[in-house]
């Protein structure tokens, strides 16, 4: 079966969520700068669910634009996915209420790092079905990006318990290396038009 419908239903899913996370901020108490400090790491923890939201969408995009078909087993991976990414509104509401306390935090790293094995997940059921010399195999090859998130995915749960801001960094770290679309998706399209 084509992609198309795959590629709605994932594009609804993403736009509610980031939808859902907005409507969870919450107006600072005051109308004053000491107010607006309170709310400040809400609010960079907003933006950085924001842009872990805008990651998946665009790489999911681009995947399923190197992909020709799917198949039952694409499909519930990618409810898989799906699943993980409903969390990140309730991990961030938590976590930003919680002031970035230790448990939080790491579970916070647990929904992006399962996030991340359901994207691998996905990609490879992918592969399976379109073949080790589709542009998406050959783009995605030995996947040291995706590798290095995960390790760093487990450092942060870890760290979490030493002090949160630090898997806070390595969060907003592996964002800033996926921030940039997978040019090599692209590429890969290109070769072969």
């Amino acid at each position: 079966m084509k992609t198309a419908r795959l590629e709605a239903f994932s594009d609804g899913v993403i736009a509610i969520l980031i939808t859902i996370m907005v409507l969870e901020l919450k107006a600072p108490d005051g109308a004053d700068w000491p107010a607006l400090r309170h709310t400040l790491f809400t609010l960079l923890l907003y933006v950085l669910s924001f842009v872990y939201l805008g990651i998946y969408w665009s790489n999911h995009h681009h995947m399923f634009h190197a992909a020709k078909h799917v198949s039952g087993s694409v499909l519930w991976a990618n409810l898989h996915l799906m699943f993980w990414l409903s969390l990140v509104p309730f991990m961030t509401t938590w976590m930003g209420e919680r002031h970035f306390a230790a448990l939080p935090t790491a579970l916070y790293g647990v929904v992006l790092l399962a996030a991340a094995i359901a994207y691998t997940i996905l990609q490879m059921r992918i592969i399976a079905i379109e073949g080790a010399e589709s542009p998406l195999a050959k783009a995605v090859g030995k996947d040291v990006k995706g590798k290095i998130s995960i390790a760093l995915y487990l450092a942060g749960i870890f760290l979490a318990f030493v002090h949160p801001l630090i898997a806070d960094a390595i969060y907003a770290t592996v964002a800033m290396i996926w921030l940039v679309p997978d040019r090599r998706i692209e590429s890969q399209l290109v070769r072969t038009t």
